[in-house]
């Protein structure tokens, strides 16, 4: 395997990434509460994540990625007042909480293919898992850092932090807060009187009459806290301890930093061996948030609706705008910004695609055939006209190698491909010769150009054409159909199989719960 590089928010330094089973990844990254429609903030863990998964893959690791689905919806932690977004979302919208949660989990995963993500190996849901984080909880009071009060059950931050301190695994020592300041700063909120300590936090909750979702537990009837759910979570598909956790950053604490605290308890060990946290999107300089009035809902990008938007932007050049600036670094959105990234993502396309045009395209052929003959005695193959081109070619191949093993570095890809692009552009109008390169520098542009611009940066054409169109068209009613039978709505879905039949397209529901088609 290459040698990666990864920061790692727990050590705060760049290490050399060693999984822990040689050739293979377990990675974690927690997703979306699907209580209303995923936002631009939302879009970034999701893309960026997605090329690590990819550029993993492309590595050559088998990787095991679980991203979760939190639909119980309980925060209750520090700076939250104690809610449950799904439950009065859903009586809001005159909705059962699941009918809400399906609804918006649909609604995510079509941006999701929107944005050309990959699925993860495992998308678990918390409500799926309502066994598994009792019995965490339950090992947890026995391991004697938990207490139940009232009905509910809450982790003993205190108790934790004075035994794991002697280990040299404080409270806090992810996101490098001191308890004692905690302490200080933790507001009031509902229940506080139940905690031993405020910087307790809620492991199961009781819940009052007028809760929706509830469970039963050992401690009576009530739901999970929002920690536990990732923690069960990832125990159960990726074992006690694993390779990478990821997230936003504004996920480091409390979140993260609770997740350690729980795992660590129940499993005796770190869960995690690299921590990776994205930074946030700002919008013209302003934090987003309801506050600010900033927030942009994926559908409001696609559609430019939002008031701060002056068109439309597609998935791609959202994902392009995304990938133009390090992962870890603030990435601060305008329409200016969006729209050199809408032509600067053209710029490179058409380089790629006039790149595969080229007579040079038959490269890899070509190579194989020198190959071939070097073997067998023949003369070798001719030599760049332009030895010097030939080497610049090559070395910001190689830097695009260098880049990505240096913590995921797309900026300095994108900024690689960039410089090729005149190359190409030249070898395409003549100024510049086809034999300038050799037959194996042409090969490794193709192939590059194709690993790189589709495969780990999972960029895509977005033209398409008629035929793309028609696809796109196919997948919403298709999309459509499958929430109307969610929904038991049997007329409804009936009625676009039967129209699309007589337009000559054929559904078929397949074992897995996914739809295919045929177009007679």
């Amino acid at each position: 395997m290459a040698d990666l590089k990864v920061y790692n928010t727990l050590s705060r330094q760049k290490e050399t990434f060693t999984s822990l089973i040689p050739g293979r990844v377990g990675m974690y990254v927690c997703g979306p509460t699907v209580s209303g429609e995923s936002h631009l903030g939302h879009a970034r863990p999701f893309i960026t994540f997605d090329v690590i998964y990819r550029y993993l893959t492309h590595l050559g690791y088998a990787v095991r990625y679980v991203r979760n689905i939190t639909d119980a919806g309980h925060f209750e932690e520090e700076g939250r007042e104690a809610e449950d977004k799904i439950s009065e979302k859903a009586v809001l919208e005159k909705l059962e909480p699941m009918e809400l949660v399906q609804k918006y989990t649909n609604l995510y995963h079509w941006a999701m293919r929107r944005f050309g993500n990959l699925d993860p190996s495992i998308e678990p849901t918390a409500t799926g898992h309502i066994v598994e984080q009792i019995g965490m909880i339950q090992q947890i009071i026995k391991e004697g850092f938990a207490y139940e009060a009232n009905g509910s059950v809450y982790f003993d931050v205190d108790k934790y932090n004075t035994h794991y301190k002697k280990l040299g695994q404080p409270y806090g020592i992810l996101s490098g807060r001191i308890l004692e300041d905690l302490k200080e700063s933790q507001r009031e909120l509902d229940n506080q009187e139940e905690k031993r300590n405020k910087a307790d936090f809620a492991l199961w909750k009781s819940a009052p009459p007028e809760h929706i979702m509830r469970w039963a537990s050992p401690w009576g009837e009530g739901f999970p806290g929002w920690h536990i759910e990732c923690s069960a979570m990832s125990t159960k598909y990726l074992g006690p301890r694993f390779d990478i956790h990821g997230g936003g950053m504004d996920l480091e604490f409390p979140h993260h930093e609770c997740e350690i605290a729980q795992s660590t308890v129940c499993n005796h060990e770190m869960p995690a061996r690299y921590w990776l946290h994205n930074n946030m999107i700002t919008i013209n300089g302003r934090k987003m948030g309801k506050s600010y009035n900033n927030t942009i809902k994926l559908t409001e990008l696609f559609s430019g609706s939002h008031h701060l938007l002056d068109q439309p932007y597609s998935p791609m050049t959202i994902r392009f705008f995304i990938l133009q600036t390090h992962y870890r670094s603030t990435l601060d959105f305008s329409n200016d910004a969006l729209r050199a990234a809408e032509k600067g993502l053209r710029r490179l396309w058409e380089s790629y695609e006039a790149l595969k045009k080229l007579p040079g395209s038959l490269a890899v052929a070509n190579a194989g055939a020198a190959t071939n003959a070097a073997a067998a005695g023949a003369q070798p193959a001719a030599a760049p006209t332009d030895p010097e081109l030939d080497v610049k070619v090559n070395r910001l191949l190689d830097e695009m190698d260098e880049s990505m093993n240096d913590d995921f570095n797309t900026a300095k890809v994108l900024a690689n491909l960039f410089e090729l692009a005149p190359v190409v552009n030249g070898i395409k109008d003549g100024h510049v010769k086809t034999n300038a390169l050799s037959a194996q520098t042409y090969s490794r542009l193709n192939s590059y150009y194709k690993a790189y611009l589709e495969d780990v940066l999972g960029l895509q054409d977005e033209k398409g054409g008629d035929d793309q169109l028609l696809q796109n068209v196919l997948q919403l009613l298709i999309d459509l159909r499958k929430e109307a039978r969610t929904k038991k709505d049997y007329a409804t879905s009936d009625k676009i199989r039967l129209q699309l039949l007589d337009m000559g397209v054929m559904l078929k529901d397949e074992k897995d719960g996914n739809v295919s088609f045929t177009i007679n």
